[in-house]
């Protein structure tokens, strides 16, 4: 929708919340007036256009130059009923301080917009890396929750608008800036330091008037978290009597220092004369990051695990026992290193034109060009060491690990550690949009009908990722299992040919000193920022232990390290896609101001066609197979040559959403809305790549006595990277509410809504042919996403704010704000599978059930998953204070626990057990398994307190996560919830200062 036709409204807002020394009057009784600066108007100033707008939406105004009132975007939109952010960040391992994803309502697809423009980031999504937005630039935020025919479509859950000011919300020159530093509890260090500044001035001359605006923002942020992991639980027998119990495969626990760098700029020039106006943006963000990881991770064979002193609950797992590996001489684990880096730049520039023609016809235009790029490496060197045995306790809130004076000097020697592994990656992301909108709206002198809008929409949009193949490049260095066959021993520290450097990290403050855990030795971070030329260094000392080995054996050859490819003339690594839309819409805006209960809305129709192409690449790259010859026997294997061929896919569709907002006012203060409509959200540029990887492995067993190999299983899979034929999710959806405005700040308002989702994106698994030598189909088994369920999503908000300005004159001042939003979910698969167990490796759709429903590692299914990232109950509380000079807030925000995935790192694996009593394969350990993954209840208090010394200069202190709140994630089994992960980042305090003329 154009920034200049979505409401009046808004502009008149932005001039309230931008100008610190305007004055705000709520009425409390017939002989007092309260004046409201601040905190308080910005309150006023978002109620009035929750109250006056055509949609639903709630907003957020910041209430100073550059003072949103939280530090990022996604902490902002946790603040509005109905939002909810995502704090586990990339693969679910790794807490996000200031919040990652947001849903509206329990969905994740919302459209992102700038001023009124589609907005986004090269992230192989459709919306804003939100973190990447600098809040010092924005003067609202606004979430809609319903659809209009006039607003882009693209946001089955909803939209958020982010606004900034233009010259006209000033009333003359206006200069502003500050300045702030921050300091985390848990990282220390030096203090991070924030500044923004503004400039923004009017005047007319004989070509009419002008404004121009510049604004700048630069942030730091350095924080760290500490995490204590426990891995999932496997079903063992011989270990008690007569009896099956479940046993982990350890603890670990690692720490995550993560720094970025947030810049931004913005720049409006405006002009108006007479009939005409129009505005000319800039809007530049850039985004730096790069952290540091140590973690150290069981790489156990459970199988082999032995337990001692053990006891269980009543379903067989462990609660207290010291688990070992006298099979392998310790219990294997891995300590790496991680480096991350990454860089992003997101540029839009707009031009808006807008022509009153007549008193009955105005006109406009509206151009937009936005280009993003990001660019990526993560590098993680691992040092490996066998563990003589970890004690563990589950009784607690918290389980624990207990460790020996003998068993933490161990740890901490050097000595005790071989180098074990490397693994790269790297990825750069560009994509570019092209908009033109044009609107036209005739106005009607009539009784009921207010103005007939209609409008057309054309877009080109490309969108291309260059990642590394492979994606993550793990290659061992030195592990035990290459031990005899390719090299004679692993590669110790304490040989001084194996010298690259390491550091020992003894985890001071760990867990805020909460938690001790001993000192352990890792790869220097010079090892992982060092590729290539530290992974050369590395593979170097396989090289020569595996020269050695040859010696000894009498021949062969040792393979060489390798990197993994990127860009050039690699076709596997790259999506290319590119993206046309045309919309057109046409909406009726009426009101029946004569009946006795007033009515008014609008009714309107969007019609869009999307046109889309992926280039990509079908592979097949055949995995090591026992030599041919008469000494191999049991499963054939077939010979499948190795090839790369491009696939390009069109993609064509066509949508039509019809929308009627309808509003009731009962009184000046009491109205009532009901919305219908139905919306779209696009498939995520990730889930329309054209390329697909399958891969042949075969398991054999070598009789040593007869030279005899055995091939025991050829498992063909694969993997789509994505499915290009994706069509959009699309959703019916019903809003209701009742409002309550009952004085300038004080609102108590309700909202019911549902939602029906269709062709909701899935994985799946599905059977594709590929010919051998010999000519025979032999099949793939191939997990893709799908357009392969259909969801439904019901549920209720309340919100309540008030300023008491009734209570005696020492409480005056004090206010409320209070939050709730129940959503219940549920999901129903278009080709659902009842079966309890999950197949094996081999025969018909192996892990259908894995991808639907989840696999236990004893094979079994858990079905009944609801959507993903949504919780059931939420809320917010924030106790108001503003009163002369001074203002404060002290903030809750909870979420209950929700459902991630059953796709995981670390809660899925290829080595369950087949208990299914029909498959040939029971007993066996090859199920393919994955755990649904919650994350628990989370909830963090936040807070903060400013003092106006004049109209020009205020201090602000702010404190996030003052309860020092943990984040705690579950993993769910036959035998329970059982403990995943705790997280910890501490609080953190900023101070600001704030000037402005």
């Amino acid at each position: 929708m154009n920034r200049t036709s979505r409401t009046a409204i808004a502009l008149a807002v932005a001039q309230l919340a931008w100008t610190a020394g305007a004055a705000h009057a709520q009425q409390s009784d017939a002989s007092a007036v309260v004046v409201v600066t601040g905190q308080r108007a910005a309150l006023n100033s978002a109620q009035k256009i929750k109250q006056d707008s055509d949609e639903i939406v709630d907003s957020v105004v910041a209430d100073d130059i550059g003072k949103l009132p939280d530090r990022s975007v996604t902490e902002v939109l946790q603040r509005v009923v109905g939002v909810s952010i995502n704090r586990q960040a990339g693969d679910n391992e790794r807490f996000s301080v200031e919040g990652a994803g947001v849903n509206i309502r329990g969905l994740n697809y919302v459209r992102s917009e700038l001023n009124g423009r589609e907005a986004f980031a090269a992230n192989g999504g459709r919306s804003l890396s939100w973190g990447d937005i600098p809040p010092e630039l924005m003067s609202g935020v606004d979430v809609y929750k319903n659809p209009s025919a006039e607003q882009t479509e693209g946001g089955i859950s909803g939209l958020v608008n982010l606004r900034t000011a233009l010259p006209f919300d000033f009333k003359a020159q206006r200069v502003g800036g500050s300045l702030e530093v921050t300091h985390s509890t848990l990282r220390k260090g030096k203090p991070d330091l924030s500044g923004s500044l503004l400039y923004s001035n009017r005047w007319k001359s004989s070509l009419g008037e002008w404004g121009v605006l510049f604004d700048v923002a630069s942030s730091d942020s350095s924080t760290r978290t500490d995490t204590f992991q426990f891995e999932p639980f496997y079903p063992r027998t011989g270990i008690e009597p007569g009896r099956t119990v479940w046993i982990p495969k350890g603890a670990q626990w690692r720490t995550y220092e993560y720094d970025r760098k947030r810049q931004g700029a913005y720049g409006a020039l405006q002009w108006r004369m007479k009939d005409v106006r129009s505005h000319l943006t800039l809007f530049q963000s850039r985004y730096k990051d790069n952290a540091l990881e140590q973690s150290i991770f069981s790489s156990a064979a459970p199988y082999d695990l032995q337990v001692s002193d053990a006891t269980y609950d009543d379903r067989g797992a462990l609660l207290t026992g010291t688990i070992s590996d006298r099979t392998n001489g310790g219990i294997p684990f891995s300590n790496a290193g991680g480096f991350n880096k990454g860089n992003s730049k997101t540029t839009d520039i707009g031009w808006n034109l807008q022509w009153k023609v007549s008193e009955d016809w105005t006109l406009s235009s509206d151009l937009q060009r936005t280009t993003s790029k990001a660019d990526a490496f993560s590098s993680a060197v691992g040092l490996g060491m066998l563990m003589p045995s970890q004690r563990l306790d589950y009784r607690g809130k918290l389980p624990s690990i207990m460790f020996t004076d003998d068993q933490r000097a161990f740890l901490a020697n050097p000595a005790n550690y071989y180098w074990g592994s490397t693994m790269e990656h790297m990825h750069r992301n560009t994509g570019e949009l092209k908009a033109w909108k044009g609107d036209a709206r005739y106005t009607f002198d009539h009784p009921v009908l207010r103005d007939l809008r209609f409008g057309v929409r054309l877009t080109d949009r490309e969108a291309l990722t260059v990642n590394s193949d492979p994606s993550y490049n793990w290659k061992g260095v030195t592990q035990p299992w290459m031990v005899d066959w390719d090299i004679g021993k692993l590669a110790y520290l304490s040989d001084p040919r194996f010298n690259a450097p390491t550091v020992t990290n003894s985890f001071p403050n760990f867990f805020g000193g909460d938690i001790s855990v001993p000192a352990v030795v890792f790869p220097a971070p010079s090892v992982a920022a060092g590729y290539p030329d530290s992974y050369q260094l590395l593979h170097s000392y396989h090289m020569l232990l595996c020269q050695e080995q040859r010696v000894v054996l009498g021949g062969g050859t040792c393979e060489a390290w390798t990197p993994a490819r990127f860009g050039g003339d690699n076709p596997a690594g790259t999506n290319d896609q590119r993206e046309k839309t045309r919309a057109f819409y046409t909406q009726l805006r009426f009101g029946f101001d004569n009946l006795a209960y007033p009515v008014d809305g609008n009714l309107g129709v969007r019609y869009v066609q999307t046109r889309s192409r992926s280039r990509g690449y079908t592979s097949f790259r055949p995995g090591a197979a026992p030599p041919q010859g008469a000494q191999v026997t049991g499963l054939p294997v077939p010979i499948i040559p190795a090839f790369e061929e491009r696939r390009d896919v069109k993609n064509d569709y066509n949508n039509v959403l019809p929308t009627l907002n309808l509003r009731l006012k009962a009184s000046d203060k009491l109205q009532f809305r009901a919305a219908f409509g139905t919306s779209m959200s696009r498939p995520d540029f990730d889930d329309l790549q054209a390329y697909t990887r399958m891969s042949q492995d075969v398991d054999s067993v070598l009789n040593e006595a007869t030279g005899v190999t055995t091939v025991t299983a050829v498992r063909r899979t694969g993997t789509a990277e994505g499915n290009p034929s994706l069509k959009p999710i699309t959703s019916r959806q019903l809003d209701l509410t009742a409002e309550w405005y009952f004085a300038n700040s004080g609102s108590l308002t309700l909202a019911v809504f549902g939602k029906r989702l269709k062709d909701v994106i899935i994985d799946q698994t599905v059977s594709i042919g590929l010919p051998d030598v010999q000519g025979n189909l032999q099949q793939f088994l191939v997990t893709s996403p799908v357009n392969g369920a259909r969801g439904t999503v019901r549920g209720a908000e309340i919100a309540y704010q008030q300023y008491f300005d009734g209570l005696p004159d020492w409480l005056k001042g004090l206010g409320l704000q209070a939050n709730y939003t129940y959503v219940d979910s549920h999901r129903k698969l278009y080709n659902p599978v009842r079966s309890e167990f999950c197949s094996g490796s081999e025969g018909g759709a192996a892990n259908i059930n894995l991808n639907m429903n989840g696999c236990d590692i004893d094979g079994r299914t858990f079905g009944d998953l609801p959507l993903a990232q949504m919780s059931k109950n939420a809320y917010n509380v924030a106790i108001l204070f503003d009163r002369g000079p001074w203002s404060a807030r002290l903030a809750y925000n909870w979420r209950s626990r929700y459902f991630l995935s059953t796709n995981t790192n670390g809660t899925r694996g290829s080595d369950g057990t087949d208990t299914n009593p029909a498959s040939p394969d029971f007993g066996e350990r090859n199920v393919a398994w994955g755990l649904p993954l919650w994350a628990d209840d989370y909830g963090q208090l936040d807070g903060g307190v400013s003092y106006k010394f004049s109209e020009n200069f205020k201090i602000d202190f702010q404190a996030q996560n003052l309860s020092d709140a943990r984040y705690g994630q579950t993993m769910h089994q036959g035998i329970g919830d059982k403990r995943r992960a705790h997280f910890v980042s501490g609080p953190r305090y900023s101070l600001r200062a704030g000037y402005s003329f």
